[in-house]
Parts: C-alpha cells; sequence; structure tokens
C-alpha cells in the first residue's frame, strides 16, 4: 500500500427527480493494494458511492453531482464509464443487469473486444477468468439459460479478464450458494494478496468477509457520518444485528475482542460450559397445498429436475436449498405453472397444473422472483399495492404493508428507483397484499439488509402462524436456521434431504451455520447458545 489509487473528496449526489441526497459530503481515500469492505442499511448509499468509482454516476445516472472522484489519476468528471472501464472492473449488484452476449465465453471477452485488446491476449484471458471462477463448463452456455448464482460468476470473471487495477462489487456473494461464494471470495483474496489488485465489496453477508478486509467502511449512520477503519476497530462500534454469528456471541458474552473466524471462535469459546441444544417445537400443518408426483423437468437437452415427489401443506415455512443450478428456481416455478414439465404431476391448491389452466392459481398463490423488478409496472410503489388489491378483492390498507416492510416513507417513490433491498422488500409487500394461500420465494434476502432480514424473518413467521404455505428458495444458512420449519435440501435433478433445519444442517460441510461449526451436534444459532448457559 505505497499510494492511493483513488480518492473521493467532498462527493454529494441526488439523482434525478428525487428531494434528498444518495451521497453527502463523502470522503475517502483507496491505498493501492487494499482489500475494502463497505456496509450499511439498505439505501444508504453503498451502490451510489461504488458506481462513483466507475463513472456510472455520475454520467450515466445523471442528476446533481458535486465534489471530486479520482480514480488511477484520471478525474471521473472528465472521462466517463468507457475509459474508466481499463481500470476500474465492476459487479453489479443484478448480474442479468451487464451480461449482453449470447453465449459465456463471448460475455467475457466483450470487454476485451471493446478495448481493442490482441486475439493472443484475448484467448488467454478468458480462459483464466473461466477456470479462476470455475465456470469452464459453462463457456458454451447462453447467459439467460443459468441459475442467478451462474450469472452472477460469469459476471466476476468478465470483469477480472479486464485486468483492472481497481475491481468493485456489489453484493457479489447474494446469489451465490456457500461453495461458490468461498471460491469467489478466495480468488478475491488471492488476487489480493498475490497481484496487489485494488478490492471494494459491498456486502450485507459478513460472516466470510469481515476477516479478510483491511479496511470497513460503515454507511448510513445516523449521524451522517461514515465510519472507517480496521475490522477489529469497527466491529465494537457497529450494531449487532450486522455482525456474523461468532462475533454476535462473543460480543454478547463479553469478549474483549470478538471473534471474526470459525477458526478463532474454536479457541475463544473452549471453556464455555454448555449443555443441549434447546428443542425446536415441530410446525403444526394443515391441508395439503401443494403435491409433486415423479416430476421431470428438461430444459434444452439438460434434466434439471428428475422423479422428484414432494408434499407441501398450509402451516410450513419449507426452505429449498442446494448449489447453484440445481433446479430451485426451476422446482418454485414448476409448483407456480409457470414451468413446463416433461412428466409426472404438479398439483397446486387442488389444480393439476399439467392439465388445468394456471391462470385459474391467481389469487391463491403468490410468486416473488429473484429479479423483483418484473414484477412492477406503475409509477409509484403505493399503486402497485392498490393495484393487487383492487384485482384480488382485498380492502387492506396498503400502507399498513408497507409500513411493515419498512417502506411507508418511499410509497410514492417509481418502484425502479428503489435500492436492490428495498426492491426486493417492495416485491414481496406487493404480493402479499393479495392475501395468498401458497407463498413462494425466491432469495428473498438478496439486497436485504441485516435489519431487514431480522423483520422479514419475523414476518415469514407470522404468516407461517396464519396457516400460509411458504416455499423460500434461499442460500442464506442463518435465515434457515432461524425461521425455518423444514429444509428441503436438491441435487443430482432430486431431493437429497428433506427434516428439520437441525436434522438437514448439522454436520454439513457447507450448509450449515458458523455456530454449529464452532459447537457441532445441533447447536445452530446464538439464541442456542445463550439460552443453554442462561444468558438473556
Amino acid at each position: 500500500m505505497t499510494s492511493p489509487l483513488a480518492t473521493l473528496d467532498n462527493v454529494s449526489y441526488r439523482y434525478p427527480n428525487t428531494t434528498s441526497d444518495a451521497l453527502r459530503d463523502e470522503s475517502w481515500t483507496l491505498e493501492a493494494g487494499s482489500f475494502s469492505l463497505v456496509v450499511g442499511p439498505s439505501g444508504s448509499g453503498k451502490s451510489s458511492l461504488l458506481r462513483c468509482f466507475n463513472g456510472l454516476v455520475p454520467h450515466f445516472s445523471g442528476g446533481s453531482f458535486s465534489g471530486r472522484v479520482v480514480v488511477d489519476r484520471l478525474d471521473t468528471r472528465g472521462v466517463g464509464p468507457r475509459e474508466l472501464s481499463a481500470s476500474v472492473g465492476f459487479v453489479f449488484q443484478d448480474p442479468e443487469a451487464q451480461l449482453v452476449t449470447d453465449r459465456v465465453e463471448d460475455e467475457i471477452a466483450f470487454g476485451l473486444e471493446q478495448h481493442g485488446i490482441d486475439r493472443f491476449t484475448m484467448r488467454k484471458r478468458v480462459e483464466e477468468s473461466l477456470d479462476y471462477l470455475g465456470v469452464e463448463h459453462l463457456r458454451r452456455r447462453r447467459p439467460n439459460e443459468l441459475s442467478g448464482g451462474e450469472r452472477q460468476r460469469v459476471a466476476i470473471a468478465a470483469a477480472l479478464a479486464m485486468h483492472p487495477k481497481l475491481l468493485v462489487l456489489d453484493e457479489p456473494t447474494s446469489q451465490l450458494d456457500p461453495w461458490g461464494a468461498e471460491d469467489v471470495l478466495t480468488v478475491l483474496t488471492r488476487l489480493n494478496e498475490d497481484l496487489g489488485l485494488t478490492v471494494v465489496v459491498a456486502e450485507h453477508r459478513l460472516d466470510r468477509l469481515l476477516s479478510r478486509a483491511d479496511t470497513v467502511r460503515v454507511m448510513g449512520r445516523p449521524d451522517g457520518v461514515a465510519l472507517e477503519g480496521s475490522p477489529e476497530q469497527i466491529v465494537p462500534l457497529m450494531d449487532a444485528v450486522t455482525l456474523p454469528p461468532i462475533t454476535q456471541l462473543g460480543r454478547a458474552l463479553g469478549e474483549e475482542t470478538p471473534p471474526l473466524t470459525v477458526k478463532a471462535a474454536r479457541t475463544a469459546f473452549a471453556r464455555l460450559q454448555i449443555g443441549a441444544p434447546p428443542e425446536t417445537p415441530h410446525a403444526v400443518s394443515g391441508d395439503l397445498v401443494t403435491q409433486l408426483a415423479d416430476m421431470q423437468v428438461r430444459l434444452g437437452d439438460r434434466t434439471v429436475l428428475d422423479n422428484l415427489s414432494l408434499e407441501l401443506r398450509e402451516g410450513e415455512l419449507v426452505a429449498v436449498m442446494g448449489r447453484n443450478g440445481s433446479g430451485k428456481t426451476t422446482l418454485l416455478r414448476a409448483i407456480a405453472g409457470l414451468q413446463h414439465v416433461d412428466r409426472g404431476s404438479v398439483v397446486t391448491t387442488g389444480i393439476d397444473l399439467r392439465q388445468g389452466d394456471p391462470g385459474s392459481l391467481r389469487g391463491q398463490v403468490g410468486y416473488v422472483p429473484q429479479q423483483a423488478s418484473i414484477l412492477f409496472f406503475h409509477e409509484r410503489l403505493i399503486d402497485e399495492l392498490r393495484f393487487t388489491a383492487r384485482v384480488r378483492g382485498v380492502a387492506d390498507d396498503p400502507r399498513e404493508i408497507l409500513e411493515r416492510f419498512g417502506l411507508a416513507h418511499r410509497a410514492e417513490s417509481h418502484p425502479l428507483d428503489l435500492s436492490g433491498g428495498e426492491r426486493e422488500r417492495a416485491a414481496l409487500a406487493t404480493v402479499m397484499m393479495g392475501q395468498p394461500r401458497l407463498l413462494l420465494i425466491d432469495e428473498p434476502t438478496r439486497g436485504m439488509d441485516a435489519w431487514r432480514k431480522a423483520e422479514l424473518a419475523a414476518h415469514l413467521v407470522e404468516l407461517q402462524a396464519d396457516g400460509v404455505a411458504i416455499v423460500m428458495v434461499t442460500h442464506d444458512v442463518e435465515l434457515v436456521a432461524t425461521c425455518a420449519s423444514r429444509v428441503v435440501m436438491l441435487g443430482d435433478a432430486g431431493i437429497v434431504a428433506d427434516g428439520t433445519p437441525r436434522e438437514v444442517l448439522s454436520g454439513s460441510l457447507t450448509y450449515t451455520t458458523q455456530i454449529n461449526k464452532v459447537f457441532g451436534g445441533e447447536w445452530l444459532t446464538v439464541d442456542d447458545v445463550l439460552a443453554s448457559i442462561g444468558v438473556p
């Protein structure tokens, strides 16, 4: 770390047609070779800050901009995103927003072609990037055929192929399974440590990142002033709910230096006397809502799901987990009648979807896809909910639901002006306005901060208690351990495990919680440990 690679000097920015600043008087110096982590609640300006580095703010976004941003000696007021792309690699929160070609290897080569890189160098970089991100087997696939996590890895590979001096990533692990997330972060760490690549990451999931960062920047604080320092300096000042579980536990037990890694936690908690984990009451389930029998789904020449049988009942909160590409989204779409099924039967709310009209499910099934934005077509968020209420014949007050999801202050906003986490919550609020009997949600915590995730978990448990059947696709094992009543694990085109979170997650090499990695057995959550030793 010899000299600054990038500086922000008193940067303020306001998007067009808004009345408040997304950024206000932000100053930051990025040392060459550093690894920086940006954290903060949804809507705190993290994505806007990151987009200053590649010139998207303000050249693409428009609006009002003041201050100065210099990256690799280039003043972003005088050069735009194209010129800056030679120095700055950028990976968006929504990878589908930056994939433009019809084949994965062409996508990775696209930026190199735009900059006139010679063919020999281009082929070498494409191969390196495919191997680095573990996506070589996808090279001839179409991006729109990939899972969300696979698309995210392709987007990172395309950014790395440019050999940038600064790599900026907006929630790069939000759609990745545990192995995929670890692989990506290991690559970033290796590039940072071995090649001196400067890395900036904005993330809500801190369990794998907090210990890797040199610097942590906390945005969205009540006084409007960002905190900055090493992880050890910043952790005591952060809200406990935002911290990884092992760090939360250390804070709760009064550890002077709470552990940041599982290895450190095993040492810190070695003398802790704990009994048996508390028993989890079994959820009371009701009538059958969905029944799948010997279902097969093929996409192109690939069998995604085969001989899959599954029953879902009212009052169940089922988490569907599995590696990227294992068919989780395909399963949700089949249940909702949105996916062609090649063999077997799919019966949802008493309707045989292979024989009847999937449109007859309207009002009984609510579906929130990964790309929440596709649900929006009104100019104001409040109108989205009012439209749903009118179509479903619901008399509930839309503003009460927005309040419940922490979006009352955004009621008059255009849905596409919301942050990524706010859009996820807005989509869920819109669907729940229709009071569905079966709720299908795909990666609901993508872009969602820790506070809203805790509120989401509590809200899902309330819906479950009201008899709503919930099927949630997620990679978030901590969320699953907190609120799910059942876990269905997919692999090898079918179900490889089906049981309670303690049965399925305990002892897993990948799909388990930090607490389980430290204490083993059936321990899953911080509350499990605290309850055992009598700490409120």
